[in-house]
């Protein structure tokens, strides 16, 4: 039996591999192992999911190199357009009759890319169209970042992360980003409040690093940061992210700081631009209903003479 399939996409040129490695990266696939010998360079990505597709063309068309299932086509134009890539088509429209949106990118060596988005059709056991969902387009939002310095070895690698993840999201970096260093993880939750508190922001990105010891001390902590976190978030009504992490060796979280298991900084990045996006959505509808539709009040009891 198969268990398992690795499928190879070939960059025809050695500058359309530097700029397809590019791609992959800013639409959000998480990197692996880069090698490179005298035969050839190589870097692996792993989405998120995957399957393979057998499929057969039946109209001739351009010859597309490799081909990307993707779920958020307007993000990832905007993204793709902003760092410089050509789009030489966008196949598209709002009819229900239109099916699938796809765009592709052509590299300066001749590689072709194709991006696919396929739109859900109704009566089917898909809810995913129902959903509210926050979009990673972070353009002319605010985030504010809080550091522990406490482990800064592994801290520092989170802020990277965090920071790389927004500015690919479309944050600016030194007019929407605003970092704060605490001494240690505990005093994460006050600063977050704090920075929340004042409306200026429309997420905070907590990040930290506690490590197993000999006493209780770790479960104290951790206990006492991911409830203040949590507290911070629901009473002042702003997303936080939780980027702090609980390991037990100092292994494990090199391994989360951007080795291994990717930069848990970067996750929490992208689970802040989201959950802002969704506050805004949710927000906005809610709005709507409130102007469009005014609720009426319910009727009132006359008043019995008895």
């Amino acid at each position: 039996m198969i268990k398992s399939i690795e499928i190879t996409a070939l960059a025809k040129s050695a500058e359309d591999f530097g700029l397809l490695v590019q791609l992959f990266d800013l639409l959000g696939l998480r990197k692996g192992f880069a090698g490179e010998n005298k035969n050839a360079r190589s870097t692996e990505f792993f989405p998120l999911e995957a399957k393979l597709q057998l499929l057969y063309q039946k109209k001739n068309e351009p010859g597309v190199d490799i081909t990307l299932m993707i779920s958020d086509p307007d993000t990832a134009v905007a993204l793709v357009t902003r760092h410089g890539f050509l789009v030489v088509a966008d196949h598209s429209g709002p009819e229900h009759s239109h099916l699938i949106r796809h765009f592709d990118i052509d590299l300066p060596g001749g590689t072709r890319v194709r991006a696919i988005a396929t739109k859900v059709l109704e009566n089917t056991v898909d809810t995913d169209h129902l959903a509210l969902e926050g979009s990673l387009n972070a353009s002319g939002k605010a985030f504010a970042l809080v550091v522990s310095r406490f482990n800064s070895f592994i801290t520092e690698r989170l802020l990277a992360g965090t920071i790389d993840g927004l500015v690919r999201c479309g944050v600016r970096l030194h007019k929407d980003i605003k970092i704060v260093r605490v001494p240690g993880a505990f005093e994460i939750p006050s600063a977050a409040r704090s920075l929340a508190e004042t409306k200026k922001y429309d997420a905070i990105v907590c990040l930290g690093c506690l490590l197993r010891g000999d006493t209780a001390h770790y479960d104290v902590i951790v206990n006492e940061v991911a409830r203040g976190i949590g507290q911070s978030a629901q009473e002042t009504g702003v997303p936080h992210a939780f980027g702090v992490l609980t390991c037990e060796t100092l292994e494990q979280a090199i391994d989360r700081a951007g080795l291994k298991m990717g930069n848990k900084g970067f996750e929490a990045a992208l689970a802040a631009v989201e959950m802002a996006n969704l506050k805004a959505v949710v927000g906005g509808r809610s709005s709507v209903v409130s102007k469009g539709q005014k609720r009426k009040s319910p009727p009132t009891r006359k008043k019995s003479n008895q």
